[in-house]
């Protein structure tokens, strides 16, 4: 599957500009990743992944994860995006743990970059180019903020990938950072 194939795919099943800006953010930071990991010739299919992890988010929210599957194997998609993609809703809504390092890292990051760009939005500047770890830290800890990211997810995540939390939210800023359109 091309990018160009992937990102029509993502257009077809969602129409809502933060769920398109989420997408494209994830795909930049599954790119970073699979770059900094050492699978740099795997980088576009790791942005891919990226791209459609919620394909099924806007249309089917009870089912996310589920129904997205479907969907891809229709329109022939890659049964190694399906799984990746897939498994970043285990323990939520599916029982597809996450085994590669790239499947760690989009179920570690997810919840993570929305995380993220809600502390951006209460900063002065309104930007991550200036963020520092520690505003992370603190937003984090603070469980009615951004209150749909799962901190419990954001912990296993860091489990899996054998990172501590700071790991983490160094690691995702950063590779927020590195995407050249984001404030």
């Amino acid at each position: 599957m091309t990018r160009e194939e992937a990102q029509q795919l993502l257009s077809e099943y969602n129409k809502e500009p933060f769920h398109l800006y989420h997408a494209q953010v994830m795909e930049g930071v599954m790119k970073y990743f699979a770059q900094q990991e050492g699978f740099a010739e795997e980088a576009e299919f790791w942005g891919i992944v990226g791209l459609l992890h919620d394909l099924d988010f806007e249309l089917y929210p009870n089912e996310h994860c589920i129904r997205q599957q479907s969907i891809m194997a229709q329109h022939g998609v890659d049964a190694a995006i399906i799984r990746a993609t897939a498994s970043h809703g285990w323990m939520l809504t599916v029982d597809i743990k996450p085994e590669h390092r790239m499947e760690k890292i989009l179920y570690a990051t997810d919840e993570l970059t929305g995380l993220i760009g809600a502390v951006a939005l209460m900063r002065p500047s309104k930007s991550i180019r200036d963020m520092e770890i520690r505003s992370i830290a603190k937003k984090f800890k603070t469980p009615a903020f951004a209150a749909g990211c799962s901190r419990d997810v954001i912990r296993r995540g860091a489990e899996l990938l054998d990172w501590t939390l700071d790991d983490l939210f160094g690691n995702t800023l950063e590779a927020m950072q590195s995407i050249d359109w984001i404030v």
